[in-house]
């Protein structure tokens, strides 16, 4: 989450009144994230977190979202609804944005996990991709793995970011592009659950958000993204091998990952790594100075993949 752009107190007013959810009593930025402009909106009717959609989410994709969180949430995952106004309609415009006021969701989100919420976690995922198994709805994953090189070439000299880092990027480009696997099980899938996309209370998942990175791809490559987010030491160097198999276990628990799946693990893994340090070097370099945004750094990503280049990276998945 973040805010690149800002909303007239005027129009926000104008906004709210299709709703039947009372009248705007405060509307604050949240910082947190790089994607799309957000704001905590509180109203007399409740709590709403109001989305203005930029750069990497598209207006036309915006109805597919909506689809897979009603889906989602007919299945009786924790997810965020999109609050329809008057007529029915959840998507909106203001200043000069797509948008949607969703529902605010209890829990907090994590910055050091517990083993015991990585298993939640892992359990919720695999409750996921269960229920999202009979979703009639598709979506190219715009940042899978034939999108990673165009994400390079737009980043500019990667060695400006850390140095040495174009040579490393490069190479592993031309592995992952020869090595990828095909075949595997695939639907939509989250891409993106962070333990900041993930609210819990307790060890209690609460809320699964964000999944404007939702798209069809490997059922695994979620798994590993996961992996990769949930079970580092912050500088990405150690990988915790309690919370880790504590994660598998709870996946396991709702969907067992066939033998192709779980060899291909470590592969995945380092494609997540990868795609997640091009994007943050390119929003390093291209984030606007005055924006009210926390940028993230690469350099953790990088030492995830180098973890996940090593011959015993297989060892990590272990349930």
């Amino acid at each position: 989450m973040a805010v690149y752009t800002h909303v007239d107190p005027d129009d926000l007013a104008a906004l709210v009144a299709r709703y039947d959810i009372g009248t705007v009593t405060s509307c604050k930025g949240i910082a947190e994230g790089v994607e799309n402009s957000n704001f905590l909106l509180e109203t007399t009717g409740g709590r709403f977190i109001l989305t203005l959609y930029e750069k990497r989410v598209s207006e036309d994709d915006l109805p597919f979202f909506v689809d897979l969180l009603d889906h989602l949430a007919s299945r009786e995952c924790p997810v965020p609804a999109m609050i329809e106004d008057r007529s029915g309609c959840a998507i909106q415009t203001i200043s000069g944005r797509a948008a949607c006021i969703i529902q605010f969701l209890p829990g907090i989100s994590l910055t050091h996990p517990t083993p015991g919420q990585c298993e939640a976690t892992g359990a919720a995922l695999g409750a996921m991709h269960r229920a999202v198994a009979d979703f009639g709805g598709s979506r190219e994953n715009s940042m899978g793995r034939r999108h990673w090189n165009g994400v390079a070439e737009a980043a500019g000299n990667l060695d400006v970011v850390i140095p040495g880092l174009q040579a490393t990027v490069d190479a592993e480009l031309a592995f992952l592009d020869a090595h990828w696997p095909a075949g595997l099980p695939a639907h939509v899938i989250h891409a993106d659950l962070f333990p900041d996309n993930v609210l819990m209370l307790g060890e209690t998942v609460t809320g699964l958000i964000d999944f404007y990175f939702a798209a069809t791809d490997y059922r695994a490559y979620d798994v590993a993204v996961t992996h990769a987010s949930w079970t580092f030491s912050d500088d990405g160097k150690q990988c915790d091998t309690e919370r880790a198999r504590a994660l598998m276990r709870g996946y396991a628990g709702a969907i067992a990952l066939d033998d192709a799946e779980i060899a291909a693990l470590p592969l995945l893994a380092r494609g997540a790594s990868l795609r997640f340090l091009l994007t943050r070097a390119h929003d390093w370099v291209h984030t606007p100075a005055d924006a009210l945004v926390t940028r993230k750094d690469p350099a953790p990503f990088l030492n995830r993949l180098r973890r996940y280049q090593a011959d015993d990276a297989a060892s990590l998945f272990a349930a």
